[in-house]
């Protein structure tokens, strides 16, 4: 049995690195070739934990810039290429088509019966009825599979998945379970729900929908007891809450609203798909009108706060704390509209130096010059 993968980014390099540690041969493509060379090389840039342990150790892994041979030579195929949004919300998926498009090429020239393509990117529901009707005549199933990951621990984040979703049936439904009980290891066993491809696509959207909304639960609430003059509780109110069975307290907290590069985007691509339904009054387009919203609220709060009118200390502008990623990350934000209020800004990660506004002091300032570390 030969793995192969169709994409391989941070998220697609980190998958295609667990499936050969549990003990397939892997054939990953990309189309940037000085990467694969380096690939090639063991030589990896990533701030990801664990990638290049994972590299060095691995024995039975191939990386090409072919995608045609990875459909040619592989019992399963994997894809992780980009689907980014659309002004819509929902996602473009040319870049999966285009997958979908060699494989038909290459069943015109020789048979691929028995060949299975697990799509792994997130897609809008429906969209792999459609590729599956696509390669019905080439014989190749189509399964959709996405991972519930956090950038800056996408290794642990797959290797301990609360959930596994299989959409789809076909000849390698039981492989693929296989693949992630190797993934997970004998320590834990993999909570693994099969269904439709279209309900998997919905089901991927609609758990970042729901996180989305307990985030922006917690930052309203967190508003309405601040406005009360109730600021020193916030956290013991959400603590208190949290302690629900009913509720948890993951997620759970007062501060920056959702960012980054995949809670923003599920949100308004589950609020595109409710919207072309018929859901006139969907959570998603909510919870983004609210996420709005707190940012500007978390100005005027921190302004507030600093009555001195002292210089603001941020410890990073990434999204989210050990990573590199600026997209939509509320830190980022606050900062901007603080320097465009007139305060001067410290932050202590310059690993963004030369991303960032320039207005920005990538230093330690001095001893008690800044009233909040944000």
């Amino acid at each position: 049995m030969k793995i192969g993968l169709i994409g391989t980014g941070r998220l697609g390099l980190c998958f295609a690195l667990l499936v050969e540690r549990a003990g397939y041969s892997v054939l990953a493509s990309d189309n940037r070739e000085d990467y694969i060379k380096d690939l090639r090389k063991g030589v990896v840039g990533t701030t990801e934990p664990n990638v290049h342990d994972l590299l060095w150790s691995s024995k039975n892994i191939e990386f090409t810039t072919d995608n045609e041979r990875v459909i040619r030579e592989c019992d399963i195929i994997f894809t992780l290429v980009a689907t980014p949004s659309l002004e819509d919300g929902s996602y473009d998926v040319s870049n999966v088509d285009d997958v979908v498009s060699d494989i038909q090429k290459i069943g015109w020239k020789t048979s691929l019966t028995g060949k299975s393509l697990v799509v792994g990117c997130t897609t809008n529901p429906g969209d792999c009825d459609t590729f599956q009707r696509r390669l019905s005549e080439e014989g190749v199933d189509v399964y959709y599979n996405p991972e519930f990951i956090a950038q800056g621990s996408i290794v642990k984040d797959l290797i301990n998945a609360d959930m596994v979703l299989i959409g789809g049936e076909g000849k390698h439904q039981d492989e693929l379970v296989k693949i992630y009980y190797g993934i997970q290891g004998p320590k834990k066993e993999p909570s693994i729900h099969f269904m439709s491809t279209k309900a998997a696509e919905l089901t991927k959207i609609a758990v970042n929908c729901f996180l989305t909304t307990k985030i922006s639960y917690a930052n309203m609430l967190g508003q309405v007891l601040s406005k009360s003059n109730l600021d020193g509780e916030i956290d013991t109110v959400l603590n208190a809450i949290g302690s629900d069975s009913r509720i948890g307290n993951k997620y759970m907290r007062f501060g920056f609203g959702f960012g980054g590069p995949c809670f923003p985007r599920d949100n308004r691509a589950f609020a595109a798909y409710a919207t072309q339904v018929g859901i006139e009054h969907n959570i998603g387009t909510t919870t983004d009108n609210f996420n709005d919203a707190h940012a500007s609220f978390l100005k005027e709060w921190a302004i507030k706060k600093n009555v001195s009118g002292l210089p603001f200390l941020f410890d990073y502008v990434s999204y989210k704390p050990r990573t590199d990623i600026l997209e939509e990350s509320q830190q980022y934000r606050l900062c901007l509209d603080l320097l465009d209020a007139g305060y001067k800004v410290y932050c202590l990660d310059d690993k963004f130096k030369d991303r960032c506004d320039n207005r920005i002091v990538f230093e330690t300032p001095s001893e008690d010059t800044c009233p909040i570390d944000l």
